[in-house]
């Protein structure tokens, strides 16, 4: 594995950094500078955390079948993380999530902790982490056909 630089084990190992910056960053948010989670934050905590080992692990072993487990997880983490970006930046979506109070606990969902350039907050970023992840593994799939496809056609010519 080490020593080999195929593109899948480069699309691999960025996935496994993105998911490391991404549990890092969201634990340097919470631990160092006291940011309380809401409950949308803890339910995108849960899904990328696990990515965290599952892609470095795949990595090392070089596994790219570990995409069956992968995608599950940053699909759902993705659509938690755009439907948090949308209560907090739509003012109609997060008025409404605070009257039925299905999204929301002791921290509000609508609360802005991280607000740069208007418009990059923590759901964001981790719908951008989320996203990153899910092109690696498709990106992977992708590759995988190919050489699947390419081995046939070698082995129809032969």
């Amino acid at each position: 594995m080490i020593g080999s630089f195929k593109k899948t084990d480069i699309a691999l190992f960025a996935a496994w950094v993105v998911a490391c910056v991404a549990t890092l960053g969201s634990l340097y948010l919470s631990e160092i500078l006291g940011y309380e989670p809401c409950k949308l934050c803890w339910f995108q905590r849960i899904l990328m955390y696990p990515l965290t080992l599952l892609l470095g692990i795949a990595y090392f072993r070089g596994d790219t079948k570990i995409r069956v487990y992968v995608m599950p997880l940053a699909v759902i983490g993705g659509a938690i993380s755009a439907y948090h970006f949308i209560i907090q930046r739509i003012h109609a979506a997060a008025k409404a999530a605070t009257q039925t109070s299905t999204a929301c606990g002791r921290v509000s969902c609508e609360q802005d902790y991280l607000n740069w350039l208007d418009f990059i907050t923590i759901p964001l970023l981790a719908l951008i982490a989320f996203i990153l992840i899910i092109a690696a593994m498709v990106y992977i799939m992708r590759q995988e056909k190919k050489s699947t496809a390419g081995e046939v056609q070698a082995q129809e010519l032969a």
